[in-house]
Formats: structure tokens, C-alpha cells, sequence
């Protein structure tokens, strides 16, 4: 039997079992950068859809950045909850990042940085184009040991 591998357009759009909104376990995957932020057991927890992260991501004005944690903070309050899933977003910021790429679609997706403002290498063509992209938009990309990071940070957008 031939299993046809889902593209990342496929993956972005396969919703069907998100949103879903769970009471916080210190044992979740997400569970250690949870408790960092605060989060106590029986918090509210939403696993967003990737289409909500793609959507957000889109948003991003250029000149202006958005972190994971910032996503997540949109995401919370959109649902109501303490607090989001760092490990699904983070994968669903992954998802968008490479269906914008495979469809060539307007999705901003190198706006989207680290916590720490850090590039992402893990992007389409790796941290070399995230770095070109951002500098063309006028950020200004240094160098710390063989990672790359945003110097000034533009974030935050209504």
C-alpha cells in the first residue's frame, strides 16, 4: 500500500481535532516552558488550530516582529485561557512558514522570530534568507557565536 505524504498546505489546513482546551499538567510536552510562564495544574490550556497561527502570523506589519510567546498570548485570550501550548504553536509557526513557502503565498512568516529574538533556522532555506528578508525590511541582524539574533526589537501590533 502507497502512502501519499501530506503536503504543508495539507498540514496547515487539517484542523479537525483543534481547537482543544485542556486543564494544565505539569507532565504535557509544553509543561516545563508552561510552569517557566507561570502556569499552575488545572490551568486552562488551548491547543490552537494551525490556520489561527498562520492567520496571526499574516497580520505581522512589515518592520515589526512577533515572538512564539506573543502568539500565544493572542491565542489565550482569543479562547479564554491562562494559557496556550508553546509546542504546538511553535510546530504550527513551522507548518505556516513551510506551506507559505510551497505555495508561494502571502504569509510574512520570517517576522516570526524566537523568544529571545533569535532567527529561526529550522525556516524554509535556513537562517541565512530569514536574515536577508529581515534586513531588507531595515532590522538589524547580529551575530553571537553561530547563532543569529534581531538587535532592536520592533514587536507588537494591534
Amino acid at each position: 500500500m502507497s502512502y501519499k505524504r501530506k503536503s504543508w498546505q495539507e498540514k496547515l489546513e487539517d484542523s479537525k481535532n483543534f481547537p482543544k482546551i485542556l486543564k494544565f499538567d505539569p507532565k504535557f510536552p509544553c509543561g516545563k516552558a508552561l510552569v517557566k510562564m507561570g502556569a499552575q495544574p488545572g490551568d486552562s490550556v488551548v491547543l490552537a488550530p494551525a490556520l489561527e497561527v498562520n492567520e496571526i502570523m499574516k497580520k505581522v506589519p512589515k518592520g515589526k516582529l512577533i515572538t512564539l510567546n506573543e502568539i500565544c498570548k493572542k491565542l489565550a485570550q482569543k479562547y479564554k485561557t491562562k494559557y496556550c501550548c508553546t509546542l504546538t504553536t511553535g510546530i504550527f509557526i513551522m507548518t505556516a512558514a513551510n506551506a507559505a513557502e510551497e505555495t508561494k503565498n502571502n504569509v510574512p512568516y520570517w517576522r516570526t522570530v524566537k523568544n529571545n529574538y533569535e532567527l529561526n533556522e529550522k525556516y524554509p532555506h535556513g537562517v541565512e534568507r530569514q536574515k536577508e528578508l529581515l534586513e531588507i525590511e531595515g532590522h538589524t541582524i547580529i551575530k553571537k557565536g553561530k547563532k543569529y539574533y534581531v538587535q532592536e526589537t520592533k514587536l507588537g501590533f494591534k
